[in-house]
């Protein structure tokens, strides 16, 4: 930063003007009327059905709900089919000894037998969410409720605690170390010795958690007498040191163990222990460890593990079924990409476990096939030119195959289905009469669904299906309230439609309209852009508070668009998504640009010569990389927590799609918007918590550098102690969304 900022200055949000200052606008009346109603007041707030989830059977469901007894839930279980409600475990029940109020739970679990209840209280966030807690187990035969861990075990620090297959016993993480002990109370045992500040069990480190989505790192085994888990040793990880300057007299530093693109990973290793306690067998995975990712595993018999074993370009996936009993590995079945593959997050079982099912891009399109336990045949289950969103449901019984596909329009997502004896082309089973996006929560048994559907301009409904019939039983949340405050602020439906950009690729985009929209006039455009491979923009979906802040803007006289760009990860086939491998940035922020202005071409209201683009994340660097390499374009540009040297992220992404650094250098520099800094012409925000532990403030403070280098005008908006959301704090969120509209609103204001 271009001065030093008092420690007292520095506790609040604070936008730092570098340069001539501008004038700043005062927000009109109406406009901080309608931020608030939309990030503060709670009108757009939807209604919530449960938490639910389903009961073993599959024919029952259970929610939480408030209770009429005490300040706390009632575990309540509906019949499916009839709708009839039980009361399950109430309130009352949950109060533990010497206590006047519930356990409120924020995850639960039965035991196989059904008689005992885990449920997990009092938590605490661990980076992205909330994984450690205190657990208790109520025996619902004698209502006796009690601590897993002891009375002396520490607040708020056992994670991802559950019963053995039996019910007899429930496995924890404390402290980085596995323990186990008996679900009616008892001598705990505990399983691994080793833990330290660089060194866990059975969870995993930051870059797993992040970007493979691995945080419970155990598995118990079918027949409940081993326990299979992930080890890190993360003694060869830097630590990043963010600093805190506001939660004590005196700054004090947080180190984060984060693996920067091209440095020393963790050393991870699978390791099985009988329950019982003993010495530990680990798996005899191949190669470096520390080179080597090991992003899923799972039991596949009492005496196998299934582990996907990645090398670290990420180009090839090795399914290994590894003998526990020896630590002995083999291959069976290998996925390879001249770009990279995608992480198989869940591998079905077929009856009988003679095989399994896997998404594959092999032919060009992401399809499901069925591959046999030895690896040695592959039969492919979704025949077609269209990719498989994700696998549903497996109907065994039935013979059904249920995908989350969409054919015909990379905007939106429905259920088909496919024969498993005889593939052929998919059936759509969602309603032909509601085009959107639809989401479907199978039971077990695959005999019932909580069916969620939304398109861009309606808020989400949910009803309950029954299959195979895919028959509506009951609306499960309606959103009455939510759907007539939206239809009162989105009076002009979204458009969809086509661009062609210069080198013949056909993107999606949207526009919003005000809504008194009149063609004769001639409107400025916020583009709002995200462009990377995590993420698609042009979605017909409800977009919640975002998008109702983006109706807001255009009622101020702007036409919102966006565009997603080849590399997004539409359903479009794999050289749409891959084209960028070696080469994020360039291509999209020329897409960002070549589209907008043909969009604009096409409608004499657009105004081509008023464009203002921004983004969060990925979308913060195409913002950053659309101001700098496209000036003539865009006249200004908001930026929020951008990744500005490419070479300053986490390893597992940033490689994934890039190699390494020294592999690729020139990638690195043609894709790291910090490079080209001096394109920049327009108005630029650039706005960052300085607690963001997943894209560090130290790039933006390094384009700070560059900018005041290149004696660039620019302005900056600090959040201290904010995480990658920006949303800590009381009034953040308002906050932040206030400060993007003002900033639009002042340098780059509508026609009037």
């Amino acid at each position: 930063m271009p001065r030093l900022l008092s420690a007292a200055l520095a506790a609040l949000p604070l936008l730092v003007t570098v340069g001539p200052p501008a004038r700043a606008q005062q927000i009109p009346a109406p406009v901080d009327s309608a931020l608030h109603r939309i990030f503060a007041s709670g009108t757009y707030a939807s209604e919530r059905f449960g938490p639910a989830r389903w009961a073993d059977g599959g024919n029952s469901y259970l929610t939480l709900e408030p209770s009429p007894a005490v300040q706390g839930y009632d575990l309540v279980e509906y019949d499916a089919a009839t709708g009839m409600r039980t009361v399950k475990v109430p309130a009352t029940e949950l109060i533990p000894a010497g206590r006047r109020e519930p356990l409120i739970p924020q995850d639960y679990a039965f035991s196989a037998h059904g008689r005992q209840l885990l449920v997990f209280t009092n938590t605490r966030r661990v980076w992205r969410e909330n994984t450690r807690g205190d657990y208790w187990i109520l025996d619902l035969d004698t209502k006796r409720l009690h601590q897993v861990g002891g009375a002396g075990v520490p607040e708020s620090r056992l994670m991802f605690a559950k019963f053995s297959p039996d019910g007899s016993r429930v496995a924890y993480v404390l402290n980085g170390d596995l323990f186990v002990e008996p679900s009616a109370g008892g001598a705990v045992t505990r399983l691994t010795h080793d833990a330290s500040h660089t060194l866990v069990n059975g969870m995993s480190d930051w870059v797993y958690e992040e970007e493979f989505g691995l945080r419970d790192g155990f598995r118990w085994s079918p027949d409940g007498k081993y326990i299979a888990f992930w080890q890190f040793d993360m003694s060869g990880i830097r630590d990043f040191l963010m600093l805190d300057v506001t939660d004590s007299l005196y700054p004090f530093t947080v180190p984060v163990q984060y693996p920067k693109a091209g440095t020393t990973n963790s050393a991870v290793r699978v390791g099985v222990v009988a329950a019982t306690g003993g010495k530990v067998r680990w798996i005899g995975l191949p190669g470096d460890p520390r080179n080597n990712y090991v992003p899923w595993m799972e039991w596949a018999g009492s005496n196998e593990v299934m582990i996907q074993h990645m090398n670290r370009a990420q180009n090839r996936d090795a399914v290994i079924l590894a003998d526990v009993r020896t630590g002995t590995p083999r291959t069976v079945f290998t996925e390879t990409d001249s770009a990279w593959v995608d992480l198989v997050e869940d591998v079905h079982w077929m009856p009988g476990s003679r095989s399994f099912l896997w998404p594959s891009e092999r032919d060009g399109w992401r399809h499901v096939y069925e591959v046999s336990r030895d690896g040695t045949t592959q039969r492919l289950l979704t025949p077609g030119d269209y990719d498989v969103e994700s696998v549903a449901a497996v109907d065994d019984a039935g013979g059904w195959l249920y995908v989350i596909a969409s054919p015909q329009n990379a905007t939106q997502r429905y259920l088909y289905r496919v024969s498993l004896a005889h593939p052929g082309a998919p059936e759509r089973i969602s309603p032909a009469a509601e085009a959107g996006v639809h989401a479907y929560d199978f039971s077990p048994n695959a005999h019932w669904a909580f069916h969620t559907y939304s398109n861009f301009d309606t808020p989400p409904v949910m009803d309950l299906v029954q299959f195979p019939a895919a028959v509506p039983v009951r609306t499960l949340l309606a959103n009455d309230r939510l759907r007539a405050a939206a239809a009162d602020a989105i009076r002009t439906p979204v458009q969809f439609f086509h661009v062609t950009v210069t080198d013949g690729a056909t993107l999606d985009g949207y526009m919003i309209r005000p809504n008194d929209f009149d063609p004769s006039k001639r409107y400025p455009i916020l583009v709002n852009v995200y462009g990377e491979p995590a993420a698609q923009t042009v979605m017909d979906r409800w977009g919640g508070a975002g998008m109702l802040w983006h109706q807001m803007l255009a009622d101020q006289g702007y036409l919102v668009v966006s565009f997603d760009n080849r590399g997004t990860p539409a359903p479009k086939g794999r050289a749409w998504r891959k084209v960028i491998y070696g080469s994020i940035g360039p291509l999209a922020s020329k897409e960002q640009a070549d589209a907008v202005l043909a969009f604009a071409r096409s409608r004499p209201y657009a105004d081509s010569t008023h464009i203002a683009i921004w983004g969060w994340s990925g979308g913060g660097s195409s913002t950053l990389n659309a101001m700098f390499r496209y000036p003539d374009v865009y006249s200004l540009g908001m930026a929020v927590a951008p990744v500005a040297d490419q070479r300053l992220y986490d390893t597992i992404y940033q490689e994934r799609y890039m190699g390494t650094p020294e592999e690729n250098p020139e990638g690195y520099r043609t894709g790291s918007p910090i490079n080209f800094a001096d394109g920049l012409k327009g108005k630029l925000l650039i706005v960052h918590g300085t607690g963001d532990d997943n894209v560090h403030y130290q790039g933006t403070a390094r384009l700070i550098n560059r900018l005041v280098t290149l004696d660039k005008q620019f302005d900056l908006m600090i959040y201290p102690n904010r995480t990658h959301c920006i949303c800590e704090g009381a009034g953040t969120t308002l906050q932040l969304y206030s400060t993007l509209t003002r900033y639009l609103l002042t340098n780059m204001p509508p026609a009037r």
